[in-house]
């Protein structure tokens, strides 16, 4: 198997830590891009322990010249195969706040949406002279139909759903693929405090498997667990007064009141 180079953002929790234990093998050079010092050095560790090749970057998404510029070192040091954009936060409300207060709401979009954006906007000026690649954005289910308990949460990953359907046919006709990666319930420190029922709820490993598999194959929309993704498919062909009543019964709602660092959805 040839070297393959994997920029990961997000890589210090959650899916993103999954993902790059998933791709830490001897063939493989890891660039691994996280906030915390101590986590992000942990990972790092592990995955060399693998036999990877790994670099790792304390950088804080939001910072777009500093994320962009040291997208474009590394990938001078090694071209970038593959981007995948998995940093993220959440910020959610009880019940008696029907709305994320607007400093927690404008820090997700920042992370979770702009962050994508100013990892993605890089690596594909990497890729497009060369005219191959593969960039991947960690979406959610919750973007498919906003959700009363997380509405800045539901509208940062229905913007990069957006954003990764619209950049994806003219990437096709230049030799890059994109994949729109949307996740369920996975075991990160994302959901860790959700009082809500998590249908379908699995591990981060197990996750990282499945979307390495759907990257692997090329896959446009790789979303799990399939029931899940078709029953939120099926909800947004609802009457919306519907999907109100539903989504808003006792023991939906997410009571978080804080911003969390998380790699994935």
């Amino acid at each position: 198997m040839s070297r393959r180079t994997v920029l990961i953002t997000g890589a210090s929790s959650g899916i993103g830590r999954a993902l790059a234990l998933e791709y830490a093998a001897r063939e493989h050079c890891l660039l691994l891009v996280g906030r915390d010092e101590a986590r992000l050095a942990d990972i790092a560790g592990l995955c060399r322990a693998r036999g990877a090749t790994v670099v790792a970057g304390r950088i804080d998404v939001r910072d777009r010249q500093a994320l962009a510029g040291w997208i474009a070192a590394r990938d001078g040091e090694t071209p970038i195969d593959l981007a995948i954009a998995c940093a993220g936060i959440v910020s959610g409300t009880s019940a008696l706040r029907p709305l994320d207060p607007g400093e927690a709401m404008r820090a997700v979009l920042a992370v979770d949406l702009m962050g994508a954006v100013n990892t993605i906007e890089p690596a594909l000026e990497a890729m497009r002279p060369r005219r191959r690649g593969h960039v991947a954005l960690v979406g959610s289910l919750a973007g498919l139909r906003g959700f009363p308990s997380s509405p800045a949460y539901s509208m940062a990953k229905a913007a990069v759903h957006a954003y990764a359907e619209g950049i994806r046919p003219a990437l096709r006709r230049e030799g890059i693929a994109v994949s729109l990666v949307a996740p369920g319930f996975v075991t990160t420190p994302l959901n860790r405090d959700l009082v809500a029922p998590q249908p379908l709820k699995i591990s981060a490993a197990r996750a990282a498997g499945i979307i390495r598999r759907g990257l692997d194959r090329g896959k446009p929309v790789i979303a799990f667990p399939f029931i899940l993704y078709a029953g939120m498919r099926l909800l947004t062909l609802m009457p919306a007064r519907f999907g109100d009543w539903l989504l808003d019964r006792p023991g939906v709602d997410v009571p978080l009141t804080h911003e969390k660092e998380v790699g994935g959805p």
